[in-house]
């Protein structure tokens, strides 16, 4: 069982160490440059009239995510709430590509520079992640509840 245990605990970290970069990096890239992220949403098809609310909102919540993320007792709620996050996302991205004829980019950095098929390969990689960090910490507080 201890085995097991530590497999569990250093899935849950490795992941939660991913998503604390991916949501710490993305939140800041985003409010360096918070003017053309706000004009990129203001530009962006369904969502633009709430444009203002997004350009706070989304790095808000990514930095509260990892925030979350960094403490062991939130984190299962806090793969959950990353897992609904990017699946938003990915959601909102195909919607958009496959429904609009206009398609900014409104991600800050590095992520700005994938094309939309990688963007989506990218957000998928991290949902499976975030399902691997669920199933992970469900095991682990199974085995800790059997101890």
């Amino acid at each position: 069982m201890k085995d097991s245990t530590t497999v569990y605990q250093i899935l849950t970290k490795t992941i939660s160490l991913l998503y604390v970069i991916l949501f710490v990096y993305a939140a800041t890239s985003k409010l360096i440059d918070f003017n053309h992220f706000t004009t990129q949403l203001t530009r962006s098809p369904y969502i633009s009239n709430y444009a203002h609310w997004i350009s706070w909102g989304t790095p808000t919540i990514e930095y509260i995510l990892a925030g979350l993320l960094a403490f062991k007792i939130y984190t299962l709620k806090a793969f959950y709430a990353s897992f609904s996050l990017m699946v938003l996302f990915t959601i909102y991205i195909v919607f958009v590509l496959n429904f609009s004829d206009s398609i900014p980019c409104s991600c800050g950095g590095v992520l700005s520079s994938l094309g939309w098929k990688d963007h989506v390969i990218f957000n998928m990689v991290f949902i499976v992640l975030a399902l691997i960090g669920i199933i992970a910490t469900h095991k682990q507080q199974h085995i800790q509840i059997q101890k």
